[in-house]
């Protein structure tokens, strides 16, 4: 679980404005940096099978939003990729 001072820091790294929380490249910066947390969880916790199928949902839910913004914002989609050092 990220703190409120964590996402405030994400949101203003990734976002339009300061209060910007809801826009995809936002989202997709908070989900990576909630899947990170988990999977270390994960490591630590072979068996916990509750908190995999949590990790495989925002894992899916990261995969649409970045495939949204392929389609809508390719230079956004980019620039993001390449922050958060992810796959294509």
């Amino acid at each position: 679980m990220l703190t409120k001072r964590v996402k405030t820091k994400i949101s203003s790294e990734h976002g339009v404005h300061d209060k910007d929380t809801g826009s995809a490249n936002v989202q997709v910066a908070t989900l990576t940096r909630q899947i990170e947390e988990l999977s270390k969880h994960l490591k630590k916790n072979p068996k916990d099978n509750h908190s995999r199928r949590g990790l495989l949902k925002m894992v899916s839910q990261r995969r649409k939003l970045l495939d949204y913004l392929r389609k809508k914002k390719p230079a956004d989609y980019e620039k993001l990729i390449k922050k958060l050092d992810l796959k294509k």
